[in-house]
């Protein structure tokens, strides 16, 4: 009974990816390109991850599931083309790669700001009100700069890594 649930678990798992990878490739064909098997490949190992991955995590993972390699240089090139379809996001901090967490979503949406556990990389995707935002933006020009770029990356210790270590300090 209990390798059934998992079995559903797997399969509904699956079949989640299997509509976002859908609605990237409808994204993708809207705005004149096209979703590979290679980039279908990585998008999904992104979206099944729950922790940010490299380029060289997601060479060798694609290597383990695919059984054959990838140079680096296209993993880049593939990793790239994700970022600009705004399917992916690069977390500039850890030099590494998460699924949008939007990417089956219709309407607009805010500058991405990203919580990153130090401990395990778990990666959580969070909106800020854009008058906050605006305000950051506001503050920096304030001080006589130019903001680049308004994505976050906040260091975190996420729930399941801070419950660990204060069971082994408690201990």
């Amino acid at each position: 009974m209990e390798c059934l649930q998992e079995n559903d678990l797997s399969a509904e798992r699956s079949h989640k990816v299997e509509r976002i990878i859908e609605h990237a490739e409808q994204h993708c064909k809207a705005h004149g390109s096209r979703l590979t098997v290679k980039r279908k490949q990585i998008l999904s190992d992104l979206i099944r991850s729950e922790k940010a991955l490299s380029a060289y995590d997601l060479i060798e993972l694609y290597a383990k599931e695919v059984g054959s390699s990838i140079p680096a240089m296209s993993m880049y090139r593939i990793l790239q083309f994700l970022e600009d379809e705004h399917l992916i996001h690069k977390l500039n901090l850890a030099n590494k790669y998460v699924a949008c967490a939007h990417i089956s979503c219709d309407h607009s949406h805010s500058v991405p700001q990203f919580l990153i556990c130090g401990e395990c990389n778990k990666v959580e995707e969070i909106s800020i009100p854009k008058p906050t935002i605006d305000a950051l933006e506001e503050t920096v020009e304030s001080r006589g700069f130019h903001l680049i770029s308004p994505q976050l990356e906040m260091s975190c210790v996420c729930n399941d890594c801070h419950i660990e270590e204060t069971q082994v300090t408690v201990q």
